[in-house]
């Protein structure tokens, strides 16, 4: 099938939630995507932050081979090894830590808001309040639309749940003054993504982690997006030295197969007992095949450290761009999440890249953001910054 007929199909039966471009991709090769009529794009999205060992690489695309051949699934009241093996490294990772395993990034959030709020009940004095940020996003259940703080993703669900209050990010003072007698948790991305790549100022999770300290809080952390190494550290929060109570992981943790993980210090997810939460494919053995042939990788290719190395190169270089066109405003990330704020809507640039084979991505209206492979060459990288450099200079900027 071409390109038009794949498009064709799916929009005759599909739900239409996605606004999907007229493109079909069938295959992927390191850090390329080939559509069906044989078009080549560079990919400096990596399907939302998920490929982040480009496409087919070798190590993932052998681990789920292997695994596939001895086992697909089993119920996850019993034990894999893929699965033990994974728990083990995530939790080292996190530092003497519990997981559980999920399928997606709502489902690892969902979980952490879950949890805190069974902690609360058991061991915070019925507290169940959870305080999330503006700007944020945390996934499409209910709980974690909730906690999203973009009201344009609330329209036509309300009511939403009951207890959760949301405050401006970045803003210590505003979380202090919204905690009450019922709060029982504080919710943050450490970048937020979908918010625009909105980096907070160097001391802010230090100074959030002080106040949950103090007002004996638990400290949930959002790493769906930006952890498993696209800042340059595995967890984005190691950046500012602290350790939340939640962390949450998703989208890059299986290489692009489903899954999702919270990891909890200890004495936090024992409130967790058998039978108070659960997913049928939570620990499937592929996905957590996928996930360790990723972990392995991180580790013994130095992806993480060119994710760092690569992604300051790119960012000083859009910098340098940004100096000639003042319909750019700020380039603002860390590693691999990068953002280029227009002072106009993003979509005419994000069009215009498309046309050039280039894919990249527009969020919170006027941010155009970067996502690429953590594996990305500086060859890559200077082929992509200069379709975008020819982008912004050709591109006619969109009247107000």
């Amino acid at each position: 099938m071409n390109n038009s007929e794949i498009v064709q199909l799916a929009h005759r039966h599909m739900v239409d939630i996605y606004g999907c471009l007229p493109i079909a991709f069938v295959r992927g090769h390191g850090a390329y995507l080939y559509d069906a009529d044989g078009k080549r794009y560079l990919d400096f999205f990596c399907g939302l932050a998920v490929t982040s060992l480009g496409h087919g690489h070798p190590r993932v695309v052998r681990a789920i081979k292997e695994q596939a051949e001895k086992l697909t699934h089993v119920s996850n009241v019993f034990h894999t090894e893929p699965m033990a093996r994974l728990v083990e490294r995530l939790s080292t990772l996190f530092g003497n830590g519990r997981v559980f395993l999920g399928n997606s990034g709502a489902e690892a959030n969902e979980a952490a808001i879950k949890l805190a709020r069974r902690w609360g009940h058991r061991d915070g004095g019925g507290r169940f309040e959870i305080i999330a940020t503006l700007g944020s996003f945390h996934g499409r259940t209910l709980a974690t639309l909730t906690a999203t703080g973009q009201e344009k993703y609330h329209q036509g669900f309300q009511p939403l749940v009951p207890g959760f209050k949301l405050v401006p990010f970045n803003d210590v003072k505003a979380i202090e003054r919204a905690i009450g007698p019922e709060t029982v948790a504080i919710m943050l991305e450490p970048i937020q993504g979908e918010g625009g790549v909105v980096v907070p100022h160097p001391d802010f999770l230090k100074e959030v982690r002080e106040l949950c300290d103090r007002r004996k809080l638990l400290l949930i952390l959002d790493e769906v997006q930006v952890g498993v190494g696209r800042t340059g550290r595995f967890f984005g929060h190691e950046h500012s030295g602290i350790k939340p109570d939640i962390a949450t992981l998703a989208k890059a943790l299986g290489g692009g197969v489903p899954i999702g993980a919270m990891v909890a210090r200890e004495e936090i997810a024992s409130a967790f007992t058998p039978g108070s939460h659960g997913t049928t494919f939570g620990g499937n053995p592929i996905a957590c095949a996928a996930s360790l042939a990723v972990l392995d990788a991180l580790e013994e290719e130095r992806i993480v450290e060119n994710a760092a190395e690569v992604g300051g190169y790119m960012m000083e270089r859009l910098r340098d761009i940004a100096t000639k066109f003042s319909r750019v405003a700020e380039v603002r990330g860390r590693g691999m999440i990068i953002g280029v704020v227009l002072r106009h809507e993003a979509r005419p640039v994000v069009d215009a890249c498309l046309r050039e084979h280039l894919l990249v991505n527009g969020t919170a209206g006027n941010v155009l953001r970067l996502l690429p492979p953590l594996n990305l060459t500086r060859e890559e990288a200077d082929a992509g910054l200069s379709i975008i450099e020819r982008v912004l200079e050709s591109t006619p900027v969109p009247r107000a």
